[in-house]
């Protein structure tokens, strides 16, 4: 999809937010066709522009997470960058911040400060803990939300403690893809009513949805989905895990039992297909699947299911991911070249309309390099963007 055709063409977002959950969710709505400006301090700009990076370079991390937006450098400490703030979010549908509960206040930027100019303005806080409740101040990071959630706790297995995730789950389900979902249900309370929203995102009470299997199984927590107690934790054989000759891994995913049974007639083992819930059986069942795809490399078991539809697939590394046919013929990562050479991979689009997705438009921008253009579009002159410059209340190397 490209031109005039991405869905959120027209649609003006102010990103205040810095590292994951809030870039994260302003680069999806950049991607389908919204006009993001982000907001850096002068002094530091957003962290992530430093990890990952070579010494004449933005890190890819900081690319991946702010291609599709412009740059703007203010001071919001001082009267002048409040005002052109205010400027910018008063010519805007959604605002996006991510500081701990209070600091907008201060700043005196909140919600029921700026709907006073624009009543429609659709207002996102991101945060750990939440505007309200006793944890509202206290600091934290993924790891932290997703153990408070009661998440965490359910990767444990019997005597062993719980597993770290190597990705962030709070900071992304619960922050990023939350915000997101809010967004597009205020945006749609506001074509209907012409009012705007305040929507409050914490990145804790937003795993909620996550435990909704879990929950079915508090009265009995002998039953919860711990790993291997549960059906999708590695309880049965059906559904689990199973490591190769060559020391990699294929996943089994056989819950309903005409996939079981394609899998043991695909193995040669029709005798397996009646024992897939029998509670006696399970471990010895669990020990001869694995003993048997233990016998051959990960190859031979790809080759064998590649037809048969018993939801078997290999555990790929996040090399072979990309490189997947799978990945590569759907457009899944994006390929680009990199400064000094050689090609740099970055996810690609999440979602598809009528079968066109989202489209990079532009890289992640120098630190500040748009301030001089949206200031003069906010009717600011060149000499009262030089003036600017003097105070310190946007970055002194901008130019138009």
């Amino acid at each position: 999809m490209s031109g005039g055709g991405l869905v959120l063409d027209g649609l003006k977002v102010v990103d205040l937010t810095r590292l994951l959950p809030g870039p994260l969710c302003t680069m999806i709505l950049g991607d389908y066709g919204a006009e993001v400006v982000k907001v850096e301090d002068p002094a530091l700009g957003d962290p992530t522009r430093a990890v990952g990076r070579s010494a004449d370079e933005e890190g890819l991390f900081f690319k991946i997470l702010n291609r599709n937006k412009r740059s703007i450098c203010l001071d919001l400490k001082k009267a002048a960058g409040i005002e052109i703030f205010r400027r910018l979010v008063n010519r805007g549908d959604v605002l996006v911040e991510g500081f701990r509960p209070g600091v907008m206040r201060r700043l005196g930027l909140d919600y029921e400060a700026l709907k006073e100019t624009n009543p429609g303005l659709v207002y996102v806080s991101i945060s750990g803990y939440g505007q309200e409740g006793i944890y509202r101040q206290r600091a934290g990071h993924d790891l932290n939300y997703t153990a408070l959630a009661g998440l965490l706790s359910l990767s444990s297995a019997p005597g062993e403690g719980p597993v770290m995730p190597a990705v962030q789950i709070a900071d992304i389900a619960g922050g990023s893809l939350m915000a997101l979902s809010g967004i597009m249900m205020a945006l749609y309370r506001r074509s209907i009513s012409g009012a705007g929203s305040y929507v409050d995102v914490s990145m804790t009470r937003a795993l909620l949805p996550w435990l909704s299997y879990a929950a079915a199984y508090l009265s009995d927590p002998e039953m919860l989905p711990r790993r291997g107690q549960g059906h999708i934790t590695g309880a049965f054989a059906c559904y689990n895990l199973y490591e190769t000759a060559d020391g990699k891994f294929m996943s089994l995913g056989a819950l309903e039992p005409v996939f079981w049974q394609n899998f043991c007639v695909a193995v040669g083992r029709p005798d397996w297909a009646p024992l897939q819930y029998e509670q006696e059986k399970r471990l010895d069942l669990i020990e001869a699947v694995r003993t048997m795809f233990k016998a051959e490399k990960r190859e031979k078991w790809i080759a064998l299911f590649a037809a048969v539809d018993a939801c078997c697939e290999p555990v790929l590394d996040l090399k072979e991911a990309v490189e997947h046919p799978m990945s590569r013929e759907l457009g899944f990562w994006l390929k680009s070249r990199r400064e000094g050479g050689g090609a740099e991979r970055q996810p690609g689009f999440p979602l598809l309309f009528s079968g066109s997705a989202g489209e990079v438009r532009f890289p992640a921008p120098a630190m500040g390099r748009h301030t001089a253009e949206i200031l003069a579009e906010l009717g600011y002159r060149e000499s009262d963007i030089q003036n600017l410059k003097e105070t310190g209340a946007i970055n002194s190397d901008c130019s138009g």
